[in-house]
């Protein structure tokens, strides 16, 4: 199976591109207003105003709410939604599988291991986050080095590595939850496996960011390789690519945002899998205009949603319930979707 790369008008796709980000802003913006002690615009706008113009805290309360609940908050449910939609963007183009997602190393199974191991040991928050991201990260290495050492498709092999080293996390991740107390360590596994971004603080927002904005903007400015890889390994090779470096190196890429997001944000499936394909149908499969569509909408889905999450009922919905909710059905329909697909098999 081969993408064909689909180029639509390039000044449409500007036009989209555009107006996606007009959008996360205007989402980003009123993000700061919700929530179960609603703030104004006006109000909102003199509260930043005081705090980066004026150097004063007028009203604390307000000040409280904007810079240390909600802030932290809103750039990490960007961050997260962007890195999980680049994630699976690029596993897709890299696999040449349309259902190809971010937890296909077994990036998520196994920081919900380390999630589980870390709360099995009383860590505190950081703890979790810390240990969750680094257990990540092994498990795509353990899957690449078996990947890369067996017979065969490299990438059938890498595929098939993912679902078995995944497997076994999710085994030893049910094995903790078997032993852990259940009144009050095994409510936090089983809550942080529904993912959500409550506990989100400037502290996560520190320990992530740096890993993030990297990959992404490494990303962002090898996107036109992405082309060649997604043509397949000969056809890639002929035109001068080393494929197997430029493979890894995507892989490593996408794993860290992967590792970063799950790590803070806990298991929020199907945002990596239905805003690539969301965004192939709107500006095609140029990854020139497919990564940066990529971002912008996964940052602005995810935003919203969290949104939603927080505001729909008197208790919050945990993240990871509402995008499967959304996601699954949406996928449905893009698979029974017949016209305008892109993927050939």
């Amino acid at each position: 199976m081969n993408y064909k790369i689909k180029n639509n008008d390039r000044k449409y796709n500007h036009i989209i591109i555009l107006s996606l980000f007009v959008l996360l802003i205007i989402i980003f913006i009123f993000s700061f207003c919700l929530g179960r002690f609603y703030i104004p615009i006006k109000e909102l706008y003199n509260t930043i105003i005081n705090h980066f113009i004026h150097k004063e805290i007028v009203n604390q309360t307000l000040d409280k709410i904007i810079f240390n609940i909600r802030l932290p908050r809103i750039i990490i449910a960007i961050m997260v939604g962007t890195s999980l939609s680049v994630a699976g963007c690029v596993y897709q183009g890299i696999f040449q599988n349309p259902m190809a997602s971010p937890d296909i190393l077994g990036a998520s199974n196994g920081a919900a291991f380390g999630a589980a191991l870390a709360i099995l040991f009383h860590l505190s928050n950081t703890g979790i986050t810390i240990l969750a991201f680094v257990m990540s990260f092994i498990s795509v290495i353990i899957v690449y080095i078996i990947g890369d050492r067996s017979p065969g498709r490299r990438v059938v092999n890498l595929i098939l590595s993912g679902i078995m080293i995944g497997s076994i996390f999710t085994s030893l991740t049910s094995y903790i939850k078997l032993v852990l107390d259940p009144s009050n360590e095994l409510p936090a596994i089983t809550y942080w496996l529904m993912g959500s971004l409550q506990a989100s603080s400037m502290n996560e927002v520190k320990f992530i960011i740096i890993p993030i904005a990297s990959s992404l903007l490494i990303l962002f400015l090898i996107r036109y390789r992405l082309n060649l890889l997604s043509l397949g390994d000969e056809e890639a090779k002929s035109l001068g690519i080393n494929v197997n470096l430029m493979r890894l190196v995507t892989i490593l890429l996408a794993t860290l945002l992967s590792a970063a997001s799950v790590s803070v944000s806990g298991m929020i499936g199907f945002v990596g899998l239905v805003i690539p394909h969301l965004a192939r149908k709107i500006v095609g499969n140029n990854y020139i205009h497919l990564l940066p569509t990529s971002m912008i909408l996964g940052g602005a889905f995810l935003l919203l949603i969290d949104n939603v999450s927080r505001n729909l009922m008197e208790t919050e919905i945990p993240i990871g319930i509402l995008t499967s909710l959304i996601g699954a059905p949406f996928f449905l329909y893009l698979i029974f979707r017949k016209e305008g697909r892109e993927c050939s098999m």
